[in-house]
């Protein structure tokens, strides 16, 4: 949408580098975000006031599904909107800009994120089988963090080669694509039709007002702030309205120089990433990753939600994205990131299985408003996320080899 074509601007950075820095620095934040929160949730000197903090009353009542908005659905729904713009951005650029935009380039990527999103839907629909009611969470171990797999890369160094961190990242990118379908589409339950109707009218005219070749950012901010609004009051999840936004921000086609100073995407991708990295995301972490464990047994360990999380996690990414990659390269579909060693892959696939932010999220949307099973949730996404972190980081650091 009203894309131009540049010559490359010499003397830039490179968006991709630029993001898989702020990226891994951001992950380590997360992690540390994460720490503290299960830390709070469990001193009895702060669990209080935290889970008390947390739901203070903040302002009106926007939604009457949601009620009023409290400290956590200002941070869910309100900060959140413009993690997921960022998401929109960045897909775009891949997309448009980037290594997704040739056909051979994505077919790898696309391939693997859609087998590590299917096979762990399928693990955790056999775990819980016809539990009443738990069948709504198939979707939780579908997705990556892309923030915390690449903070656990950088801590690898030159162990990790760069094709590896490209190819994770572009599988996680897919399947964010996959993430924000399905928060779309399978967790809308109630529609406001009304303001659904008026969310269509501003992204219409946003969507005119790109087609007549408007560039400035303050225009498409301006209207993300009332199509954020009408999408919270629709019933249609409010972070969706960050990559319907995203979609129309214009960007400046540049090859080999996708980070162009002209470009109003590649403007507002850089400006949002620090605020994103370190400040939105953390802040979800502390807000959603804290679960009082004071009740906890090894009977909920043995729970078939907490299972069925963790195993698909764990279990279910490494498997769907390492057996794609393998049937697609022995088919002669695609090839394998250049000098990367199959056991580099599996380390990789089992990178996947770290769902923190996104599974954290898919879970509040798919049992809204019971703690009980939340709760259950967050240990699923902490267990099978800390695992696939742990054995990727050790696989990969094993299947190193230095350069002669």
């Amino acid at each position: 949408m009203a894309e131009t074509t540049k010559q490359p601007r010499r003397g830039s950075h490179s968006a991709l580098r630029d993001f898989l820095h702020s990226e891994a620095a951001g992950g380590i934040v997360l992690i540390a975000a994460a720490v503290l929160a299960m830390i709070v949730a469990n001193l009895p000197a702060t669990a209080p006031a935290y889970f008390a903090g947390l739901h203070i009353i903040t302002g009106p009542t926007l939604n009457d599904h949601l009620g009023p908005m409290t400290l956590h659905l200002w941070i869910n729904d309100g900060l959140m909107a413009i993690f997921f713009l960022l998401v929109g951005l960045e897909i775009k650029r891949e997309v448009v800009d980037g290594r997704l935009a040739r056909a051979d380039k994505r077919r790898l990527p696309v391939i693997a994120a859609l087998a590590g999103m299917a096979v762990p839907a399928l693990f955790y629909l056999l775990i819980v089988g016809d539990e009443p009611g738990l069948q709504r969470g198939w979707a939780i171990p579908a997705a990556t963090d892309i923030a915390f797999a690449i903070g656990v890369l950088a801590l690898l160094g030159k162990r990790a080669p760069s094709s590896l961190k490209l190819f994770l990242t572009t599988v996680a990118i897919v399947d964010d694509m996959g993430a924000v379908a399905i928060i779309a589409l399978a967790y809308t339950d109630h529609i406001n039709v009304v303001a659904l109707a008026l969310a269509t009218v501003v992204f219409a005219g946003l969507y005119v007002l790109n087609r007549r070749g408007e560039r400035r950012l303050l225009v498409y901010l301006a209207g993300f702030a009332p199509l954020w609004l009408f999408t919270l009051m629709s019933g249609v999840h409010a972070t969706v309205a960050g990559v319907l936004a995203a979609l129309l921000i214009p960007v400046t086609l540049s090859p080999a120089a996708p980070d162009d100073a002209t470009s109003p995407l590649h403007r507002l991708e850089h400006a949002l990433h620090p605020w994103v990295a370190f400040g939105i995301v953390p802040l979800f972490g502390f807000a959603n990753a804290g679960v009082n464990l004071a009740n906890a047994s090894l009977a909920t360990l043995a729970d078939p939600l907490v299972i069925g999380v963790a195993a698909g996690l764990l279990g279910g990414k490494q498997l769907g994205i390492f057996a794609a990659v393998w049937l697609a390269e022995k088919l002669g579909v695609a090839k394998r990131p250049g000098s990367t060693g199959w056991a580099q892959i599996y380390g990789v696939s089992l990178l996947a299985g770290i769902g923190f932010t996104m599974s954290l999220f898919i879970g509040g949307l798919a049992f809204p408003g019971n703690e009980m099973l939340i709760d259950r949730v967050k240990i699923g996404v902490l267990a099978g996320s800390i695992l696939s972190a742990a054995l990727g980081y050790l696989v990969l650091r094993l299947a190193y080899r230095a350069p002669a």
